[in-house]
């Protein structure tokens, strides 16, 4: 892709959603629609918050949102990180409208209300859950859509891996994203990553950063597909290459490793 027409897109993601125009789909160069995906982060304490959050995500939540068309619905256990137990809920829409008016959607859905009855009315000194926080992001161009890994459908083992990169300035934010479009992309390819989604952070807190997750069947199996990744002499051309080293382009990056819960559809 031309430098150009990628610095065009990327940003005019963000502004075409600012403009007020966000019920419509963006559209990748190739004509598939870019999703929009909502990720939450329900931070609880261990006993009874844990429970009743499980059981309203996957009795209440997820089925009430599938009626609204987000589908498939990531759900997620903190394993390796800061700030356990955390629950991690990933939301894909190729309409921004529809995740951000979800919630008031929920509110009319007599079904959802009823199941979600003790979660929503837990009371004060039984709060279901400490703080939700919430990210808004939008599928990098050369990514659109998120792929479901291939062991999901006959609930096969598998752990998920969730890198967020922050930015010195929005500059260097772009330049990261490009660099994905300029080679990265196919690296991840021949290492054998299960790529899940890569998004690119419209709202959310210590921007600018970029999302992406990805899935293996095990922690010895990601090792191996970093070490792969590392060796591969595409990667080691675009580090070297002075579009993307004259300076440092990734400021802070968080790395965590999920376990996906028995209710997840991803």
């Amino acid at each position: 892709m031309k430098r150009r027409q990628f610095l065009t897109s990327s940003l005019a993601a963000s502004a075409f959603a600012l403009a007020g125009k966000a019920s419509d789909a963006q559209v990748a160069s190739n004509g598939t629609p870019r999703e929009y995906y909502e990720l939450r982060q329900y931070h609880m304490q261990n006993g009874p918050q844990t429970k009743l959050t499980d059981a309203y995500v996957s009795d209440a939540l997820i089925p009430a949102l599938n009626r609204l068309g987000i589908s498939p619905v990531g759900a997620f256990n903190l394993t390796l990180g800061p700030q356990t137990p955390t629950l991690y809920v990933l939301l894909p829409s190729i309409r921004l409208e529809t995740l951000v008016t979800a919630q008031l959607q929920l509110a009319q859905d007599a079904t959802f209300m009823k199941a979600a009855k003790p979660f929503w009315n837990a009371p004060a000194n039984q709060p279901a859950y400490g703080r939700v926080e919430s990210s808004l992001m939008i599928a990098f161009e050369g990514q659109p859509k998120l792929t479901v890994p291939p062991v999901t459908a006959s609930h096969g083992k598998r752990i998920f891996q969730l890198r967020t990169y922050e930015s010195p300035s929005n500059q260097a934010h772009v330049r990261k994203v490009e660099m994905f479009h300029s080679g990265e992309f196919d690296v991840f390819q021949r290492a054998g990553f299960w790529p899940v989604f890569y998004g690119d952070v419209l709202v959310g807190p210590r921007l600018p950063k970029l999302t992406y997750m990805l899935s293996y069947p095990d922690l010895a199996e990601m090792n191996a597909k970093w070490a792969a990744f590392g060796a591969d002499p595409e990667w080691k051309r675009l580090t070297s290459s002075p579009r993307f080293n004259y300076e440092e382009i990734v400021s802070n990056i968080t790395n965590l490793v999920l376990t996906p819960t028995s209710y997840s559809q991803i």
